[in-house]
């Protein structure tokens, strides 16, 4: 058996505005939307590093993580500037869980929650000193 790719699916109430802001700040591009009864049942963004994810409105099947009363997804992002983007996506309407810093086992990161209750890790490696 061989995986051949995992995409994650983003289940939120409002995919239209969650389509926008996650082009405001990844520079996302929607490749494919379809919608049914007037909610967007598959979104397709393709991120500038080739990456895909997907979003979709929540509905009685697939509920949103804010009407739960809990989160969304952990996911990780690694990016040249992760404190250019936590700063972009906290400006787009996000909330800062965590400060990026730099973290004792080799990275610099920080965590935000987008409008959609999704939390994003955004880091980048850094050097460890040896002893």
């Amino acid at each position: 058996m061989s995986i051949e790719q995992i995409t994650p699916k983003l289940i939120v109430e409002g995919a239209d505005a969650a389509i926008r802001y996650y082009g405001d700040v990844f520079d996302a591009t929607l490749r494919e939307r379809h919608e049914s009864d007037g909610r967007v049942v598959f979104a397709a963004l393709g991120l500038p590093c080739g990456a895909v994810f997907e979003v979709k409105d929540a509905d009685e099947f697939d509920h949103d993580p804010l009407r739960l009363g809990g989160r969304g997804l952990l996911l990780a992002v690694t990016t040249g500037d992760p404190d250019c983007l936590a700063q972009r996506m906290v400006d787009a309407g996000g909330e800062l869980i965590f400060e990026v810093a730099d973290r004792p086992y080799g990275a610099r990161q920080g965590r935000v929650r987008d409008p959609f209750g999704h939390e994003w890790i955004l880091g980048t490696p850094i050097p460890v000193a040896r002893n």
